[in-house]
């Protein structure tokens, strides 16, 4: 079964057609806090019960709109739903970040969490100058490339399975949490 994507703006229309849409977000709790649709519910990717929320659905003929920052995890999200044979899940590609340019309606709560993305990014840059300073300081040199050599092969491994282990980690982070 393929992934069935549309753009916030058919999500709009459709919502503007039928309120009664379901719409899952599946950012931490922290980022959803920050800005949300006001009409997601939030549903944390490394929290996903699929079952259970299919269970729940009040209208589970409809489809199920699937969203996220930009579409990446929400995808994700959507793969574990047709995995477990619920194939009417709808991924919405550009995700809050496109819903939000748009100009359409969002709930803010005045909290402000960095997106996940962006702190993997700090937390991996943070260990590879670490490592650089404890070589400058430390001297030996092998310290320092084996940590920088410990970060780049964790992106690459990263980029090539389409996961993030350190996005795992922090996700569970208590600033990531509602």
């Amino acid at each position: 079964m393929s992934l069935n994507a549309i753009t916030v703006n058919e999500l709009k229309a459709k919502y503007e057609i039928n309120s009664s849409l379901e719409l899952i977000d599946v950012r931490t709790s922290g980022e959803y806090a920050t800005v949300h649709i006001d009409f997601a519910k939030n549903f944390p990717l490394d929290q996903l019960d699929v079952r259970a929320i299919d269970a729940a659905r009040t209208s589970p003929d409809e489809p199920l709109y699937v969203i996220c920052k930009m579409g990446g995890r929400s995808a994700k999200a959507c793969q574990q739903f047709i995995d477990a044979g619920i194939g009417n899940v709808i991924n919405v590609t550009g995700g809050t970040d496109a819903w939000v340019q748009t100009g359409y309606g969002v709930a803010r709560t005045g909290r402000r969490v960095m997106a996940l993305d962006r702190q993997v990014r700090i937390t991996a840059g943070l260990i590879v100058v670490t490592g650089v300073v404890f070589a400058a300081v430390l001297e030996p040199v092998w310290m320092g490339l084996a940590i920088a050599g410990a970060i780049g092969s964790g992106l690459v491994f990263s980029g090539l399975t389409d996961t993030c282990g350190m996005g795992a980690v922090l996700s569970k982070m208590p600033w990531n949490k509602s």
